[in-house]
């Protein structure tokens, strides 16, 4: 159907998963972490299967990605003496 299109998403969701992993900061890997459940939540629809891809941006992109700000947040930096 659209290959092209699910190409790109699928090319951007690798890209996001190295920005993730890779970044130093934790709030910049919580956002791509966040992006990445939103670009397979795009994904999915594209695919065909919307009742995934609306529960993957729900749960995925939208629950997850609060909770791991609240969470991140909620902590406290420990700095090297």
């Amino acid at each position: 159907m659209n290959w092209e299109l699910e190409l790109i998403l699928m090319l951007f969701i690798v890209l996001m998963a190295i920005v993730a992993l890779e970044s130093r900061n934790l709030l910049v890997a919580v956002v791509m972490l966040t992006v990445f459940s939103f670009s397979s939540a795009l994904l999915f629809v594209t695919m065909g299967a919307v009742d995934v891809g609306f529960t993957e941006a729900v749960v995925g992109a939208g629950v997850t990605g609060i909770l791991f700000i609240v969470a991140l947040y909620q902590t406290t930096s420990k700095t090297g003496d």
